[in-house]
């Protein structure tokens, strides 16, 4: 079987290295797309292709210029981030339970089904779980994820207890409609990553910034499928926070190798760097 790397996609890279606020020079983003093995032909196309969506600005032409997030860039990534947020508050025990469950349900009629489909797509997306046809539960705040016009179709209600198919218990609730073994396999890679070693002292820094990509996609992806339930909610030894606390410290160690922090800046919390920390 071969064990090749899936080759990382050339927006990972841009939007990897794009940040909060300010430029990013194209030689960064150039260099570490070559030591990815990324060619100069298919960056291009990406960087074109967000600039016409309105992305992201160009500033200067070619190497020599650079690439900033417009609004609506930083609105997007914002999004897309936002289950890195609240992973990385959860395991530093900054997003607690507030012990009320959020019922949403699409008051859309059968004329309107696309937008039901998007209201339902986006839910389940945000780790909802449908506990009746058109209805769906969730233990966080699932404001601000849709726009006014598809916000303004959400019936909402909050509960302080549940019951679906006659168990009320949380924990047990939780294993029902979020069973732990499907979320548990999909850090399975990510854990294989953080066994590999890391890049040999004296690396080039572009070289420890693929190092760093990898780390980010192989993260991303066990996240996708992830709920991200409270902690309290799954009881203690949960394994995706066991592995993401170890993801944080190989993250932090090789940030630290780097002249700058180059990858997520601004993005991430700055407790991040601290390898030391929990």
């Amino acid at each position: 079987m071969s064990t090749e790397r899936p080759a990382i996609a050339p927006r990972t890279i841009v939007e990897a290295l794009l940040p909060a606020e300010g430029p990013v020079a194209l030689a960064l983003i150039h260099d570490t797309a070559n030591a990815a093995g990324v060619e100069d032909q298919p960056l291009r196309l990406c960087v074109r292709r967000m600039a016409a969506a309105g992305e992201i600005l160009r500033i200067g032409r070619g190497r020599g210029g650079s690439i900033a997030l417009t609004e609506a860039g930083r609105a997007r990534l914002r999004a897309d981030r936002r289950a890195l947020a609240l992973a990385l508050a959860q395991d530093r025990g900054l997003a607690l339970w507030d012990g009320r469950w959020r019922l949403l349900a699409a008051s859309a009629p059968e004329a309107e089904r696309g937008a039901r489909d998007l209201i339902r797509r986006t839910l389940l997306g945000a780790g909802a779980a449908a506990v009746s046809t058109g209805l769906f539960v969730s233990p966080h705040d699932l404001g601000g994820l849709l726009d006014a016009e598809h916000e303004a179709r959400l019936v909402r209600a909050t509960a302080t207890e549940i019951e679906v198919g006659g168990e009320s218990d949380p924990l047990r609730l939780v294993e029902t409609l979020w069973p732990r073994k499907a979320t548990v396999a999909g850090y399975a890679q990510l854990e294989r990553m953080l066994e590999e070693r890391a890049p040999a002292h004296g690396a080039r820094p572009e070289d420890i910034l693929v190092a760093q990509l990898r780390l980010a996609e192989a993260l991303e992806r066990a996240l996708r499928p992830d709920p991200l339930i409270p902690p309290e909610l799954r009881g203690d030894g949960w394994a995706p926070a066991r592995v993401r606390r170890e993801w944080r410290r190989r993250w932090a160690t090789l940030t630290r190798r780097l002249p700058d922090e180059l990858l997520y800046r601004g993005w991430l919390p700055p407790w991040t760097a601290d390898a030391a920390d929990g």
